[in-house]
């Protein structure tokens, strides 16, 4: 079983999923900040200020009429969050978009290299075996 472990890790597959794992991390905070800290507050502005965050429902326990929804989820009240949710699908909804404009992007770029790849004129080949040897007959048969 040990073995079989080894051989698993050291395929190529496996390392390429982990790369892929780190740098999906990584991207993810880019994203975030740049949903959080720049096409929110845009949206924001253009929405005249809407954040549906500290919306919610008290199904239970006593919170101060206009509390936040992290000061209502400290008094340890039943609170149904229906705003943090719109606003993780809106979230959800913007980086979704963010990744699809960059995923087209890398595609176009790459078909760009393709077809410049494939236009590339090929080098001159020279004549073939059998044209040489048509070549030297004939020469040799007006010597003659």
């Amino acid at each position: 079983m040990l073995n079989e472990f080894k051989t698993f890790i050291a395929k190529g597959n496996v390392m390429d999923m982990a790369v892929g794992i780190i740098i999906g991390a990584a991207f993810t905070a880019i994203v975030t900040s740049l949903v959080g800290d720049l096409i929110n507050p845009i949206i924001g502005l253009v929405s005249g200020g809407v954040d549906f965050t500290n919306n919610y429902a008290v199904l239970a326990g006593d919170v101060p009429e206009g509390a936040s929804l992290e000061a209502a989820r400290e008094t340890g009240g039943s609170i149904f969050a229906y705003g943090a949710f719109i606003m993780a699908i809106l979230n959800f909804l913007i980086i979704a978009f963010v990744v699809f404009m960059l995923v087209r992007n890398v595609n176009k770029i790459k078909d760009a290299a393709a077809k410049e790849e494939e236009a590339a004129p090929e080098a001159p080949k020279g004549p073939t075996e059998l044209e040489v040897l048509l070549e030297i007959r004939d020469a040799l048969a007006k010597q003659a």
